[in-house]
C-alpha cells in the first residue's frame, strides 16, 4: 500500500528543549531538581486535565505555581522561564513542508488548549493539512481513538500512513493500528527513515 500521509508529534520532535540551562536555573531557584519541576508541569493531574481540554492552559499553570509555593502573580514569569530553552526545529519544519503536496501531513500531539495558537504564532501551521491536538479532541495518545481521528481527518487508511513520535509507547500504539511507526531519535535519523520508507513504497 502506498504511503499517502505522514503524521508527526510536536513536543520532543518538532519542538525540543535544546537548552536546559533556563529550566535548571528555575529549578535551582525553587530548591527543586530539573526532573521534579518537569513532573509537576507535565505529569500532574492538572496537566492531564489540560491535555484533555477539561481545564485551560492558564488554569493548569496557576495550579503549577501554587504547587511550587509561589504567588499566582509569578505564574507568567515561571512559565516563560520554564520554556525559555525550547526551540522549534525550523529545518525539520522545512522538511515537512517539502513533503507536500505529494503527501498529506498532520500533527498528532498530546497538548494543552493553547497549542494551536502556539503553532500559528510561530508560523508553521502551513506545514500541516491537519492539527490533531488532544485538548481539542478529548483523547490522548496512546489511545487508538486519537490516531483514528487523525486518519479520518485526512481520509487515509492506517496502512497508508506513517507516524513519528519520540515516545516508544505512542509509536507502538500507531503500529498496532497498522500505521508505519518511526521513533524519533534525532532529525537526521527521522529524515533518513522516512525517505527509506517512502522510496520503498
Amino acid at each position: 500500500m502506498t504511503i499517502r500521509a505522514i503524521f508527526f508529534d510536536l513536543g520532543g520532535v518538532i519542538v525540543r528543549t535544546e537548552y536546559q540551562a533556563p529550566r535548571e536555573r528555575l529549578a535551582e531557584r525553587l530548591n527543586m531538581t530539573y526532573e521534579d519541576i518537569n513532573k509537576i508541569v507535565f505529569e500532574s493531574d492538572t496537566s492531564r486535565k489540560a491535555s484533555l481540554g477539561q481545564i485551560s492552559t492558564d488554569e493548569h499553570w496557576e495550579a503549577v505555581t501554587r504547587r511550587l509555593k509561589r504567588p499566582v502573580s509569578e505564574t507568567r514569569s515561571i512559565r516563560e522561564e520554564f520554556f525559555a530553552g525550547d526551540v522549534a526545529d525550523r529545518d525539520l519544519i522545512g522538511f515537512i513542508r517539502s513533503l507536500r503536496p505529494r503527501y498529506k501531513t498532520g500533527l498528532i500531539s498530546n497538548a494543552w488548549p493553547d497549542m494551536r495558537d502556539y503553532v500559528v504564532e510561530n508560523k508553521f501551521d502551513d506545514a500541516f493539512d491537519s492539527l490533531i491536538i488532544s485538548a481539542e479532541v478529548g483523547v490522548m495518545k496512546p489511545e487508538a481513538k486519537i490516531y483514528q481521528i487523525a486518519l479520518d481527518q485526512l481520509t487515509v487508511q492506517a496502512n497508508e500512513a506513517a507516524f513519528v513520535d519520540d515516545m516508544k509507547v505512542n509509536v507502538e500504539a500507531a503500529r498496532a493500528l497498522g500505521m508505519h511507526g518511526i521513533i524519533f531519535q534525532n532529525p537526521l535519523q527521522v529524515k533518513e527513515n522516512l525517505k527509506a520508507l517512502l522510496n520503498h513504497r
